[in-house]
């Protein structure tokens, strides 16, 4: 199945019905008086968070969505039957936009919790609605209410414990598979990981966390390059995040460098979830030699001035593994019970989060505009150099440069 994380789409909920004028008509009765029902009430459109899902791929090609119309009155005070609700499921984690105003209208993240999008429209009145002692023979009807349209943007970001950071080929599908029963693709090649894995990681009996997987981040991920950026968001929901770095890269370059690249990548990204709780994990031991490993992990703290914890593992060797796991479940009891014995604490988090959220989704649509603007063949003025102004007077007509406040 494909793992579609980004959908827009459009959602109208049904009309109400028209009221009915009608008059009673019955053999032997010479004056009968009215007796025009109500319309039925249109169907509202709910959006409804579904375990059993993992993607929006069920929105990727159908995108219009109406709920039914209510049905109009009938005569002898008949009401029209009321339009049936349309339910959209999706994955628990979606987030759902206001595409027009960029209002968040709702953040499903537990199974059953739902969502009403677009409110059905109100039934009209019959003319039996209208008779008085004065007006014995109304005339009166009014239409149904048109039911709510609404452009949306269904966002999913995974569920989450720990997320994993690093380069392609850090090792970070290795992870997964060796402390999980998931089973990622592994290659010797970059970018093995196209889309987020996610893995049960069982330490106890009854004791487990979630860890995700993204594809690897790159040097200039954060305008846009490689894949690593379109996933960045998943990590949003996290309680921490584990920064894997290959110790032993086959293309020989500098673990350290690759390192501070990770965080500056993050931090470009967005301030906030560089300051989520972050571990440094050194991967790859068994591929060097053990006199080789403490100058290895002392030259990597310190090109990042690294003051948190440090693990050095192996993960296809299930080296330094079970220790790394039962110290992620202990930090994640531990912050769990403080949040919940303290109400400032739970706050801090709840603020982050909130922040991580907000810049996550402003530089995204940062970048979804770069790419809308290079498509339509028109330049942002962070794009133009001094050299373009000399040369205007060659060109042919005039050069569209597109300014943003």
């Amino acid at each position: 199945m494909k793992f579609v994380d980004e959908v827009s789409i459009y959602v109208k909920a049904g009309d109400g019905g028209n009221g009915m004028m009608s008059f009673r008509r019955e053999k032997f009765i010479e004056k009968g008086g009215p007796n025009g029902g109500d319309g039925g009430d249109g169907g509202s459109v709910y959006i409804v968070a579904d375990e059993n899902l993992n993607t929006l791929v069920d929105y990727r090609y159908t995108r219009r969505f109406n709920a039914q119309n209510g049905e109009k009155g009938g005569s002898t005070d008949c009401t029209g039957r009321k339009g049936d609700d349309l339910i959209l499921p999706v994955p628990v984690g979606t987030t759902v936009i206001d595409s027009a105003t960029q209002e968040v209208i709702g953040d499903l993240t537990k199974a059953g919790q739902r969502l009403l999008v677009a409110q059905g429209g109100w039934h009209g009145l019959g003319n039996t609605r209208f008779k008085s002692s004065t007006n014995r023979a109304p005339r009166q009807t009014t239409p149904g209410k048109p039911g709510d349209a609404r452009d949306l943007k269904l966002e999913l970001k995974v569920l989450a414990d720990v997320g994993l950071l690093g380069l392609p080929n850090a090792g970070k599908s290795t992870f997964i598979r060796s402390v999980s029963a998931a089973k990622p693709k592994v290659a010797d090649y970059p970018f093995t990981t196209l889309v987020p894995n996610l893995g049960v990681v069982s330490v106890d009996r009854y004791k487990s966390f979630v860890v995700a997987d993204i594809p690897g981040l790159i040097e200039g991920a954060s305008e846009g390059a490689g894949l690593g950026i379109r996933f960045l968001k998943h990590l949003a929901r996290t309680r921490l995040l584990l920064h894997l770095v290959d110790m032993a890269p086959l293309d020989l370059s500098d673990p350290a460098e690759a390192a501070v690249t990770i965080v500056e990548e993050l931090t470009k990204f967005s301030p906030a979830l560089a300051d989520r709780d972050r571990w440094l994990v050194l991967n790859k031991s068994d591929q060097i030699l053990e006199e080789e490993h403490e100058a290895r992990v002392a030259e990597v703290v310190a090109r990042l001035e690294w003051e948190g914890p440090v693990y050095v593992i192996s993960a296809l060797a299930h080296e330094g593994t079970e220790r790394l796991c039962q110290d992620i479940m202990n930090y994640l009891e531990v912050r769990a019970e403080r949040a919940a014995e303290n109400p400032e604490f739970a706050a801090e988090l709840a603020e982050l989060d909130q922040r991580i959220e907000d810049e996550a989704r402003a530089r995204l649509q940062a970048l979804d505009d770069q790419r809308a603007l290079r498509r339509a063949g028109v330049r942002s003025v962070d794009d133009v150099d001094e050299d373009d102004f000399d040369d205007e007077d060659d060109e042919d007509g005039p050069e569209i440069i597109y300014v943003r406040d």
